[in-house]
């Protein structure tokens, strides 16, 4: 039905001007099972037209085959055209409602073909869910990213009716039920990597236990890079190396920040710091200060670029492990927490920082709306009260 001797016939007689491939291109035959018919289809932009070359080959067809059967003048096969075809009312395509149906297929097809590939590639910690994938220890508290977090790291000073504030609070309640039996005194803060939070954890969560009315002394225990002391704004020429090391007394170091919270720096940056902070000398120092101190909580390096963390876990009662959202992957916390087993440090449990909140995986606040009413923007009412109060003879509302 497609071979040149059948087309090129018609080509010739209908003045086309294609060739015998580029016709052939619109053109398809079909055999009905069980049946000894030829179905032609003809595709063409004109009903008119397909109808014309569908019944020009079909003719073209059967004197072809007359043609080629035939011996002596006479053909042991016969092509005969039983229906004609007819011009077509509708087109075959396009189909709209066909085609958006398809497209609405593809578009959900290709959308969770997407998503499965961004889960398996993409395999950054961005929520809770994502942790749990990596282990079973206890999340007990999540702050939500802040981008005006490095203008005041000190949140619950600088805002202390702030959801975020109140995020570490949370985190200090927390705290008092994990491990209830032991009650660890001395928490190691640290975390997988730098940038993710750790040291603004860490200090906002001495706040927040000092204004409950515990004594609190906050080590900066990072000894490579130290963070802490610029954060609170205080000077640290001299501290915890000075004291390890017997060059200064420990009641000349610490440094009062409040009234119930008391820091100690860094000093002197050593050039062994996993060596001092694993020595004698710092564990004499921490039960020194556990005595002394209702809690003793630790700023540490990140776990995986050096084994200070580690050490200082050791000594502890406890580490925390600060989860900075979109920071680390998966296989970085985990071998974080695989350098605690190691020196069979007790893993307190997880603190989720920078948590979206926007998206699927957005931390909602509910504190927002429940500020105290003096942080709120005055209404009418009290502003009309508070005239009313000053005006002379009345008394002054409580």
């Amino acid at each position: 039905m497609t071979t040149r001797a059948v087309l090129q016939p018609v080509i010739d007689r209908l003045d086309l001007g294609l060739s015998a491939s580029e016709l052939a291109k619109s053109v398809s035959a079909t055999v009905p099972p069980g049946t000894v018919l030829i179905d032609i289809s003809v595709l063409d932009t004109s009903p008119e037209q397909a109808a014309t070359l569908a019944n020009e080959i079909g003719g073209q067809f059967t004197q072809t085959v007359h043609d080629l059967e035939s011996v002596d003048g006479s053909s042991p096969v016969k092509a005969t055209v039983v229906e004609p075809a007819e011009v077509p009312q509708s087109p075959v395509s396009p189909s709209p409602a066909r085609n958006v149906a398809v497209a609405i297929a593809l578009g959900i097809v290709s959308g969770l073909g997407v998503a499965l590939l961004k889960d398996i590639l993409d395999t950054r910690i961005t929520s809770e869910r994502d942790v749990s994938r990596v282990t079973a220890a206890t999340i007990i508290g999540g702050i939500a990213f802040d981008r005006e977090a490095s203008k005041h790291p000190l949140i619950v000073q600088a805002d202390p009716h702030s959801p975020r504030a109140e995020a570490f609070r949370t985190l200090r309640t927390n705290l008092q039920f994990v491990d209830a039996a032991e009650r660890p005194r001395t928490l190691v803060f640290t975390s997988s990597m730098p940038g993710e939070g750790k040291t603004t954890t860490t200090a906002n969560l001495a706040l927040t236990m000092a204004a409950s009315g515990s004594s609190v002394v906050v080590l900066e225990g990072d000894l490579r890079r130290p963070r802490l002391l610029d954060y609170m704004g205080m000077e640290g020429a001299v501290g915890l190396t000075n004291v390890l090391i017997g060059e200064a007394d420990i009641e000349d170091v610490l440094q009062p920040f409040g009234e119930s919270l008391v820091v100690l720096g860094a000093g002197t940056i050593p050039p062994n710091p996993s060596e001092l902070l694993g020595s004698q000398a710092m564990a004499h120092l921490l039960r020194y200060l556990e005595e002394r101190f209702d809690c003793v909580i630790i700023d540490a390096p990140p776990l995986l670029p050096v084994t200070d963390a580690a050490v200082l876990a050791k000594l502890a009662d406890g580490a925390i492990v600060v989860v900075g959202s979109k920071i680390i992957k998966r296989d970085h916390l985990a071998r974080a927490l695989q350098t605690l087993e190691t020196v069979d440090a007790h893993v307190l449990g997880l603190v989720m920082n920078r948590l979206p909140v926007t998206g699927p995986d957005a931390y909602t606040y509910y504190g927002e709306g429940y500020r105290p009413e003096s942080d709120a923007a005055p209404t009418r009412k009290s502003r009309k009260a508070a005239q009313e109060d000053r005006r002379p003879g009345l008394l002054s509302r409580k």
